[in-house]
């Protein structure tokens, strides 16, 4: 089975998550830095370490990203239930 290792910001707001991804594309903050500072779920307190999972534990739309989409960029933001998420995808196995 599929598995993947990803870290997240998640967001209340789709203009801070787009003016986040801005920055940190540029540099200007680091994704850990963002997501201690901005996310509002508990992972932020790892940088946004999610760890490792598998397909089906995330839902819909995260694991559309995660098991499709490029590895060490920046996705999003994605809108789920929870809010947007800028997310970055570590490794997949």
């Amino acid at each position: 089975m599929a598995k993947v290792t990803a870290r997240h910001i998640l967001l209340n707001n789709e203009k801070l998550a787009r003016k986040l991804k801005k920055e940190i594309i540029k540099d200007e903050i680091t994704f850990e830095k963002a997501a201690k500072k901005f996310s509002k779920c508990p992972s932020k307190k790892s940088g946004g370490n999610l760890g490792t999972f598998s397909k089906g534990e995330m839902v819909r739309e995260f694991d559309t990203v995660v098991f499709k989409e490029d590895l060490h960029r920046v996705h999003g933001p994605i809108k789920t239930e929870f809010g947007y998420h800028l997310i970055e995808i570590l490794a997949r196995y």
